[in-house]
């Protein structure tokens, strides 16, 4: 099977949330803003998809798992464009601190910036793009959209959301961790389609995904109580604790525990010099640009088995520790 183990990829994490609280805190808003504006082309995308009265009416079971089958565009462009997302971070910032790789301010640090980052880029989408462009400005999907909002925050009870918050974001940073796990784009896409999939179609609630669904409502003019104070209270509020928890501590601290917790756990390309990307390739061999049939050589590569760009940013040489510190070195 040509992916991490378990092991490896809770090593990785660990790796890119180390990676990602050395990040420049304007960079990591600009990443988090395009973060929130492209979970919001899935959200834009699945709700036009359950805009469809007679569904609503006499299948909405059915139209609820169509429109969860296409929601998973927006993830899939965050994970394989490396844009920011505040409940990928639970999960990556948890494991690093965790593993004596970052510290308590740069995880509170990553958290913070990725949240309002994520913030901006949902509104921004939402007001300018689909808001004033007036995709859901009319008929059946202004319909939807101040229904589907009304079921999100102003039906639920304060603990049901915290709950479905959890649930959701266990299934989402699951779906990271499975890409993480795998080593071509295919695999990543599958990775993440199942388990985003799931979590929209058992309607959970995720604190980015509805800074786009509500403020969209409030937008349109959606009758009270809901308001933005009472979005805040009633969605924001317990979603975001949700989420911390269901990423932070279903995944990450259980991970870690399992995995990394009194072990060292070294990855196929830490053996490999961190200047040199190359690429074990069986039955092939590369010498002074000819390729030779029957060798087993190291050939230059963009990466699919060996040495690739993700292999060098995250080389085992980047994150060693001091024997006097129990910080990482850079």
């Amino acid at each position: 099977m040509d992916a991490f183990t378990p092991a490896q990829t809770t090593e990785l994490i660990s790796r890119i949330g180390a990676k990602k609280a050395r990040t420049r805190i304007d960079k990591m808003f600009v990443n988090s803003f395009l973060g929130g504006a492209l979970i919001s082309f899935g959200c834009a995308l699945s709700l036009s998809t359950s805009s469809s009265p007679w569904f609503q009416t006499n299948a909405p079971g059915l139209i609820r798992t169509i429109s969860a089958m296409v929601f998973p565009v927006g993830l899939i462009m965050v994970v394989l464009t490396g844009a920011d997302l505040f409940t990928s971070y639970c999960m990556y910032s948890v494991v690093a601190l965790l593993h004596r790789r970052c510290s308590l301010m740069d995880l509170l640090k990553t958290w913070f910036v990725s949240f309002f980052g994520n913030l901006a880029g949902a509104l921004f989408l939402m007001a300018v793009l689909t808001g004033y462009g007036g995709t859901f400005e009319d008929g059946a999907y202004k319909n939807q959209a101040l229904s589907f909002a009304k079921t999100k925050v102003v039906t639920p009870q304060w603990h049901q959301i915290f709950l479905r918050g959890i649930l959701c974001n266990w299934l989402v940073c699951m779906a990271v961790f499975l890409a993480a796990s795998s080593r071509e784009i295919v695999s990543k896409i599958i990775a993440i389609w199942f388990p985003v999939m799931c979590f929209v179609g058992l309607g959970t609630d995720h604190v980015i995904a509805n800074m786009y669904f509500i403020p969209l409502a409030i937008f349109l003019g959606s009758p009270k109580p809901l308001t933005v104070g009472y979005y805040i209270w009633k969605s924001m509020i317990p979603s975001l604790l949700g989420n911390i928890i269901g990423g932070g501590l279903f995944t990450g601290v259980v991970y870690w525990y399992l995995f990394l917790a009194g072990n060292d756990v070294e990855i196929h390309f830490d053996t490999m010099p961190m200047d040199h990307p190359v690429c074990s390739c069986q039955g092939y061999g590369h010498s002074n640009g000819s390729v030779k049939e029957g060798h087993s050589h190291m050939i230059p590569s963009s990466g699919n088995v060996g040495m690739s760009g993700l292999a060098k940013d995250l080389h085992g040489e980047h994150f060693k520790k001091n024997s006097t510190s129990s910080e990482t070195t850079a």
